[in-house]
Formats: structure tokens, sequence, C-alpha cells
């Protein structure tokens, strides 16, 4: 089999420690593939290319990593699969670097390169994830005014993490690091709620008062 990092300079063969850190070894990959990515102005495509591969066809059909990864498959037949699958439909850097992991026997470590590539990429670009959660899906106009509120406040390139949940009953909920907004109904309602237990409490407490001190 021919090796793929001579038969691709630009990409580094990576020698990984065979030890528990999957994180570590994928984070190895990925600074790797992202310093490659950016000297060809590649590094936005990877990042695509990886999400849809992990996000899209990984989910799609839970067996293809399994399958791509089985050690009862020869490099040699996973090498074919890999050129069948992916020649013509991604980018030649993606399906060099799956070769790659594939001749190093690593390609169950795609999911931990996809995230710490993400990490890595988000943090040369500013990029920060933004988790919201709304009762119905955002509408078009209502996102990009988060975006633009968000990259005000915060100075960077907002990334949306939309979830929608019906319980928030109307608004939505922002969080950005350890930082909260709670602007949806439901944190009205129990505000308001909350407010009125306590004006009734002070009112019984003020009667109670009263009536001890009437008798």
């Amino acid at each position: 089999m021919t090796d793929t990092a001579t038969a691709n300079p630009d990409l580094p063969r990576l020698e990984t420690v065979l030890d528990d850190s999957g994180r570590r070894i994928a984070r190895i990959y990925a600074e790797a593939l992202l310093g490659v990515a950016e000297q060809r102005h590649q590094d936005e495509v990877l990042l695509e290319e990886l999400e849809s591969l992990v996000d899209e066809i990984f989910k799609a059909a839970p067996g293809a990593q399994a399958l791509l990864s089985s050690h009862a498959n020869s490099r040699a037949n996973t090498a074919a699969l890999i050129h069948k699958v992916f020649d013509g439909r991604a980018s030649e850097l993606f399906v060099d670097f799956l070769l790659l992991l594939n001749g190093n026997d690593r390609l169950d470590v795609l999911r931990g390169v996809k995230a710490a590539y993400r990490q890595l990429y988000d943090k040369k670009h500013n990029r920060v994830p933004v988790k919201v959660r709304s009762a119905v899906p955002l509408a078009d106009e209502q996102r990009e005014r988060l975006r633009h509120d968000l990259a005000g406040v915060f100075h960077c390139t907002p990334v949306l993490q939309e979830q929608v949940d019906p319980e928030l009953l109307g608004g939505l909920v922002v969080q950005v690091g350890d930082w909260l907004y709670d602007a949806s109904v439901r944190s009205e309602l129990l505000s308001t709620r909350n407010q009125l237990l306590e004006r009734s409490k002070h009112a019984i407490e003020n009667e109670r008062d009263r009536f001890r001190s009437d008798g």
C-alpha cells in the first residue's frame, strides 16, 4: 500500500502514541489538518466536510463509522472504499486525511477530530458558541438580529446552537459561556408567580400581626 504521507508531502505523517487519551490523539490530528488546510486556504471547507461526515453521514448511517474503522477490513480494502465514496465528492485534502487515518488505523477518532478541529477553528476566528432555546424555531429576521446584538456585546462572531423547547411557552433563553439571558414566557410566569406568592406571604404576615395586636 502506498504511504499517504509520501503521496501527499504537504500532509505531515503523524506517529500517535497508543494510550487511553483518544481526545489527545484526535487533537494532534486536528491541529495538523488545520495547519495544512490554512496553508491551502481550505480550513472552512475542511470544517464543513468533517461536520458533514460526522454529523450527517454517521448520523444517517450509524454503521458507517464502524465499517470504516473496522479492523476486520484490510487497510487496502478500506482505502478503496474511501476512494469510491469520497473521490470527486470531497476535497483532495479531505480524502488524503482519511487515507492517513486509515494508514495509521485511527479512523476511530474521526468524531474527536471533528470536535477538536471545530474548537481550534472557532478560537482562531473568534467564533463563540451560543446556546439558544426557543419555544418555536427562530425566524430568519430574529436569528440575524440576535447574531448582530450578540456580536456587538461580546465582540465576536456568534455561532448559534438552536434548540426548540416548547416548555418555554414563548420567548427564548440565550447562553454564552456562564452568561445567561432568560426572556422566556415561562420565566416571566414563574417570576410573576413568585412575586404574587411573596406579596401573599407579606399580606398574610401583616394580617396575622394585626390580629395579634387586636387580640
